[in-house]
Parts: structure tokens; C-alpha cells; sequence
């Protein structure tokens, strides 16, 4: 539309302007054809009474003359006669003429101007014809004609040539769209199809129109050339917002939903009593995807392991959420107690997760382990299919759970853009090697278009990892990866938090989430407190925090009574042996050390091992002047981030972990060693007493960085990303370059 009105408005603009033109043309040479029949009519009239004004005039009789002229202007049209005899004779006038005109000066009469003449009711055109009479000198006969009705036609014409010209601007401007929409419409899905190298929903298999050929080299190098630059640029000034997200999924891939994958469902349905409750899980992985699915809409496919999940979905397994109002289609994959077992807490939390971490937990790997951590990734990857709405999905797999799945969909769906992100660390080589199915593994993360981690360094390492166990080849320059015939990009993509609102900065102010959580726990108006908020993991470093909580009291006996710490601690993977160790050795250690220091009127330690909704877990953010994250192996760590988004006051103090992806991106943080349990102390001695000037320009620098680089650009990155490969890839396919496509799969969607 908008290309037809740039055409059509300069089209109407000139016809516009001919009518500009064309009409007061058109009124004049009308005013002169009217004056010419006037003329003609004066002439007919004098005509008319030659032989009787002739007689009354050798009679010299003048009032018969006036009686006659009175009679001959009783016509509406005549205004008015003057009989002008000879320069030495009197005139004789109707009562009606005007005395502009005198008979002296009818030889100045000489144009259309100067026989025009404003009368009382309106114009007067004034027209001479001479007169003469036999034997007297020659006279003239003066007719003063009424302009009225040649003014309304005049007018008349006017409004007719402006309908006219209107009729002919539609006519002409509806002809010519017509015309040039049927001319060019070949030609334009042509240069389409040739600038975004596809045709209109998919790669088109017809030849380039001939038309086309002269300019197609030139403008595939002129995308090739202008994208890269393109990309970056807008990056860098985008604000990324919900709203930003969906333009990006609007203008780079045509607004089509996007599918994410995940072990971990956003809301979990469980039964209390006779009602169903909703529940948000303790997850970083949720915290970061839940929002970019509000502003993508589209479907989650995850678990369903709430006690209630199975009744609140519909025949298709399928519910909207958030319950209220829906934003995005949440669909329920459903698992055997077995599977479970064998998929989620054997293979992939007692095998993958502690040989990535590399937390000193040795890995366990079992044969019905991996079975079943296969069968499921089929699961899922048929559902993937089911939800799919055209050829080219874009799928967004989601972590250590699915590492076989990028494959399965890419042989049922060749077309797809598939979107890998590992949420945890990626481990060198040998550590990864020890892995008895590592090359199934790598073979289905390399069916993704795009493998993203936190960091570069475990980008790094996943490429040494190919390149030592699989024949493919590693290109380090650009950190592709070259296996069975199609690529896959690695690249980092720093996860981060969704930037909360002002009116969530302000709903609760910090004075009050401080007073709230001292009364919650009995303690007194001045206590400081820190905070820890994990899941009850090993690898999280929850015992070297207590441990050096409980060397800053020993090394620092002013703070015993005057600081508390609060550990929220979410229960997790409970079924698994080891898990079920290290809560134990948590809760001992914590009541061992609250022991230790009988004489403090508030305990140091404060353990709550239950799940929190996120609106509690921000109120301890804002009550506490130290957040402490020691994990000893992360791939982000969003409580670092969601810590610091919360203080609007710009108060409170960051120590974290250097073992985190978290701490390259805030190195005003105080970066510790948790293994070194005197540094830690150490640096929660100097965060309880940093001045308040030092604590605000910290933390600014830190919001700053946590506002501009949140959740929305992570995910809008990858979506630029992806869309940019996509219409490369279409390019390649329609100039014939394309490779054959990805030949065989360690592991198959059809089992057979």
C-alpha cells in the first residue's frame, strides 16, 4: 500500500496542477465566447429596429425613441440601451444606464476589460454597434447586457471541469495500479526472493527471472557486505525490550513463532487440598526464558511433573499461560517414573552435570541411563514436530538435557532453525572424553544451526572438544563448525535477567522488605543480613559460604549478634543420592555453627531449605546489604544479576564468585575464590563496611551494564543471528551452492 500511494500521490499532484491550469483557461475562453454571443445579439437586436429607430430618428421624436429602448431591455438579459447620435447630438439613455460609459469616449472600449463594468445587481458587459440613418450622421447604438447568468454558467463550468478532473485522477491512478501490479508482480517477488534469498515462505526452486540476472551478483555482495555492519550497528543502539524482541521477530523472520524446549516446565500445577496451585520453579533457566516467551508468544514444550499438571490441560496436552491471561501455549511431554529416573536423575544430573561442572562429584554413566535419555530426547523432538506450523521452524533447545535432539528434528525437519543453548560449562577435552557416548553427544549438539554458551571460554573448549574426538572441521577464525555437510555457528551469548519496571523498583520500598524480613526472622532494627539464594546443589558452593560466614565471626568476633546470614536454599533433584547427602551436610554444618557462637542473641545462620516465589526472593534482594554467590563451577549465575537489578536504591554490595560466567561481566563486584575461605571472610568484612559512596558507584556501573545487556538482548541476538543464517542459507540454495544437506545421525527420530 505504501508503495502505491508513493506512485499515486505524485500522479494526482500533477493532474492536480493541470487542473490548476485548466480551469481558469477553461473560464476564460468561455467568458469569450460568451462575449462574442453577446456581441452577435447586440448586432441581431440593431437589426431588429433599423427601419423603426430609423423613421423615430429623422423625426427627431425622442420619447417614442425611449419607449422603444424601454421595451427592447424589458428582457432580463439586456440591462440597458443608449442611442449615441452624432458628437454634436444629445444621447438617449434607458433610466437603467450607467454613466461610465460616455458617448464621447465609446472609442476607448477597446478590450474585453474595458467593456466590462460593475453594475448594482452585477457585472455589465457593454457592447457598440454602429448605426446608420439615411441622411444624418453616423451614430451608435450602446448595449449594456446583464453578466449574471453567464457568471452562474461560468461557475457551473467550473465545478464540472473539477468533477472531471477528479473522475480522471481516479480513473487514471486505478488503471495504472492495476496495470503495473499485473506487470510487476513477477518482477517484484523476483527481487524479493533475490534480497532475501527465498521465495515467499520457503526456498523457491524456480530460475532467476531474466530480468534479474544484471543486478543479482551485485546485490547478493551488497547484502553479504551491509548485513555484518547492519547487525552490530543496531545491536549496539537497541534498546531491547519486549517490545524491541517482537519487532526483531517481526522484520527479521517474518513474525513466526519460535518453539522452546525445556526439561524444567515455566508454571507447575499442583494440588492443595482441593484446589490447584500455581507455581513458578526455582530455576535460572525459567527466570531468563519465561519473559521472552510473554513478548514472543509461541509454545514451551517441557515436562509436565506437577501433581496437577495432567488435569488443567486440554486433549492436545496443551494449556495458555500464565493462567489468566495467556501469553504463549505451554505443551506437556508426560515421562514413565523410569524414564524419569533413568533420562533426567541418572544420565543427565548424575552423568552430564557433574562432568561439566567439574565440581569434584564423580560422574556416573549407565547403559539404561543413556536409553532412556535417548527415547526421551524422541519424545520430544516428535512433539517439536507436532507443534511445528510450517517448514522452517525456529526451535530453541534449551540446555545439558536435549543434547540429542538438534539432530532428531533436523532429519524430520530439514528447513528448521535450530537454536542450541547450554546453559552450564562446557568442560575441556580430557574431562569430556570420559563420557562413553561423547561422540553421540556431539554429533547431535552439531545438528543445530547455532550452539550458544555464556562464555568464550567454554566456546573454546566445545571447539578443542570436536576438533580432538570428531572428524570435522573447526574453523577458529569464525567458530564454525563443519560436520556432514552443513555448519553450525558456536558463539557466546551471555544469558542474563529481565530488567524489572519502575513500579516494580518502587512497589516495596527497601526500608520496608528490610523491616519485613528482620520481623519474618525476630530480628532487631540494625541487624545487617546477607543473602544466598540457590538451589540445593553441590555445586553452588552453599557449604563454603556457611564456612566463611563462620570464619568472619571467628577472625571478626564484632560482627557475632550484628550479622546475620539468610541461605534460601530451593530443594532440588532430592531423589538423588548424593543430593540427598549434601542438604544433610548443609543443615549440619549450619546448625554446628549457630552452636558454636551460644552467646549471640540472633543466630549467624539462617537456613531455609523450601521453595520461594520470585516476589519473596526480590524482597530478600532488597533487605540485604550483602549478596553472597560462591559457586565453585557456573555457567552465569542470574542471582549476581537479579541481585543487582533489584537495588534501584543503589545501595548493597555484590560478592561473587570467579568462578561464574557472571563475574567477567561485573568485575566491580568483589571477585573471590570461594575454595579460599579467608578471602571470602575477608571480603564480607570489607562489603558490611564499604562507605555508601563507594557502594553506589559500584553497583551504578553494575545496573547500568545489567539494563542495557538483559534477557531480551540475549535472545534478540540469537534471533538476529539465526535469521541472518537462514537467508544465507536460502541464497545458497537459490544460486545452486547449497550443499547436499546433513547425511546420516548417530541417533534417529523413527526408532526403526
Amino acid at each position: 500500500m505504501r508503495l502505491s500511494l508513493r506512485f499515486l500521490v505524485p500522479l494526482i499532484v500533477v493532474l492536480g496542477l493541470f487542473a490548476y491550469a485548466a480551469v481558469p483557461l477553461a473560464e476564460s475562453l468561455t467568458v469569450r465566447w460568451f462575449e462574442r454571443d453577446l456581441d452577435s445579439r447586440s448586432a441581431l437586436i440593431a437589426n431588429t429596429v433599423q427601419e423603426p429607430l430609423s423613421d423615430l430618428v429623422r423625426t427627431g421624436d425622442r420619447g417614442k425613441i425611449l419607449r422603444l429602448f424601454t421595451t427592447i431591455t424589458q428582457d432580463e438579459r439586456l440591462y440597458a440601451m443608449v442611442y449615441c447620435p452624432a458628437a454634436a447630438g444629445s444621447p438617449i439613455a434607458t433610466a437603467t444606464a450607467p454613466k461610465d460609459v460616455r458617448c464621447a469616449a465609446l472609442d476607448s472600449l477597446g478590450g474585453p476589460a474595458q467593456r466590462l463594468l460593475d453594475g448594482p445587481h452585477g457585472p455589465l458587459f457593454v457592447s457598440v454597434v454602429p448605426f446608420a440613418v439615411d441622411g444624418q450622421p453616423p451614430a451608435s447604438l450602446v448595449f449594456y447586457h446583464n453578466m449574471n447568468l453567464i457568471a452562474r454558467r461560468s461557475a457551473e463550468t467550473r465545478k464540472y471541469l473539477f468533477y472531471f478532473f477528479v473522475g480522471l485522477s481516479a480513473a487514471i491512478s486505478l488503471i495504472t495500479v492495476v496495470i503495473a501490479q499485473i506487470s510487476w508482480r513477477g518482477w517484484v517477488h523476483g527481487l524479493r526472493a533475490l534480497l532475501q534469498g527465498e521465495g515467499l515462505w520457503r526456498p523457491s526452486d524456480r530460475p532467476e527471472s531474466a530480468e534479474l540476472r544484471p543486478i543479482a551478483h551485485d546485490l547478493r555482495a551488497l547484502i553479504r557486505d551491509i548485513e555484518a555492519e547492519h547487525r552490530s550497528r543496531d545491536q549496539d543502539r537497541l534498546t531491547w525490550t519486549p517490545e524491541a524482541l517482537r519487532s526483531v521477530l517481526q522484520t527479521e523472520l517474518r513474525g513466526q513463532e519460535i518453539v522452546v524446549v525445556s526439561n524444567r516446565e515455566p508454571y507447575i500445577h499442583v494440588r492443595n487440598g482441593d484446589a490447584i496451585v500455581t507455581r513458578r520453579p526455582a530455576s535460572g533457566l525459567v527466570t531468563a526464558l519465561e519473559p521472552i516467551m510473554r513478548a514472543c508468544s509461541g509454545t514451551w514444550i517441557a515436562h509436565g511433573g506437577g501433581s496437577a499438571d495432567r488435569e488443567v490441560v486440554d486433549s492436545h496436552d496443551r494449556i495458555g499461560v500464565p493462567v489468566g491471561h495467556p501469553a504463549y501455549q505451554l505443551r506437556r511431554v508426560w515421562l514413565t517414573p523410569e524414564e524419569e529416573a533413568g533420562y533426567y536423575y541418572g544420565f543427565a544430573n548424575e552423568g552430564l552435570w557433574p562432568l561439566c561442572h567439574i565440581a569434584h562429584v564423580r560422574p556416573v554413566f549407565r547403559s539404561e541411563d543413556w536409553d532412556h535419555y535417548v527415547e526421551v530426547n524422541r519424545r520430544f523432538a516428535a512433539a517439536v514436530v507436532e507443534e511445528s506450523r510450517s517448514v522452517d521452524p525456529i526451535v530453541l533447545v534449551q540446555d545439558y538435557h536435549f543434547a540429542l535432539l538438534p539432530r532428531m528434528v533436523r532429519e524430520a525437519v530439514p528447513a528448521a532453525t535450530i537454536i542450541t543453548f547450554w546453559h552450564i560449562p562446557w568442560p575441556n577435552p580430557e574431562a569430556f572424553g570420559i563420557c562413553p557416548w561423547r561422540e553421540e553427544l556431539l554429533d547431535g549438539l552439531l545438528g543445530s544451526s547455532i550452539l550458544g554458551f555464556h562464555t568464550q571460554f567454554h566456546c573454546n573448549n566445545f571447539i578443542d572438544t570436536v576438533d580432538r574426538l570428531l572428524e570435522a572441521r573447526a574453523d577458529r577464525e569464525t567458530f564454525t563448525v563443519s560436520y556432514q555437510g552443513s555448519p553450525t555457528a558456536v558463539r557466546r551469548y551471555p544469558i542474563s535477567v529481565d530488567w524489572p519496571t519502575a513500579s516494580d523498583l518502587t512497589a516495596v520500598p527497601v526500608e520496608e522488605c528490610r523491616r519485613r524480613v528482620r520481623t519474618r526472622h525476630g530480628l532487631p532494627d540494625g541487624q545487617l543480613i546477607g543473602v544466598g539464594v540457590d538451589r540445593l546443589d553441590y555445586t553452588k558452593g552453599i557449604e563454603e559460604r556457611l564456612r566463611a560466614v563462620e570464619r568472619l565471626l571467628e577472625r571478626r568476633p564484632e560482627w557475632v549478634g550484628r550479622f546475620t546470614f539468610i541461605q534460601l536454599a530451593a530443594p532440588s533433584r532430592a531423589k538423588i543420592l548424593r543430593y540427598q547427602q549434601y542438604g544433610a551436610q548443609v543443615e549440619e554444618m549450619a546448625a554446628r555453627i549457630n552452636a558454636r557462637f551460644p552467646g549471640a542473641a540472633h543466630p549467624p545462620i539462617i537456613l531455609k531449605v523450601e521453595h520461594h516465589e520470585p516476589p519473596d526472593v526480590y524482597e530478600y534482594y532488597r533487605a540485604a546489604e550483602v549478596c553472597f554467590v560462591s559457586s565453585l563451577h557456573d555457567g552465569m549465575n542470574l542471582v549476581a544479576k537479579e541481585f543487582i537489578a533489584s537495588r534501584d536504591d543503589e545501595q548493597g554490595v555484590l560478592v561473587l564468585s570467579q568462578f561464574t560466567g557472571a563475574a567477567r561481566e561485573l568485575p566491580e563486584a568483589i571477585i573471590v575464590n570461594p575454595y579460599d575461605t579467608d578471602q571470602c571472610a575477608d571480603a564480607l568484612h570489607s562489603a558490611l563496611t564499604m562507605p555508601a559512596t563507594e557502594q553506589r558507584e559500584r553497583i551504578r556501573l553494575m545496573r547500568g551494564l545489567v539494563r542495557d545487556f538483559n534477557v531480551y538482548r540475549w535472545a534478540g541476538r540469537m534471533l538476529i543471528e539465526a535469521a541472518h543464517m537462514r537467508r544465507s542459507q536460502h541464497l545458497r540454495e537459490r544460486s545452486g551452492t547449497a550443499g547436499l544437506g546433513r547425511r546420516g545421525a548417530a541417533v534417529r527420530l523413527d526408532p526403526a
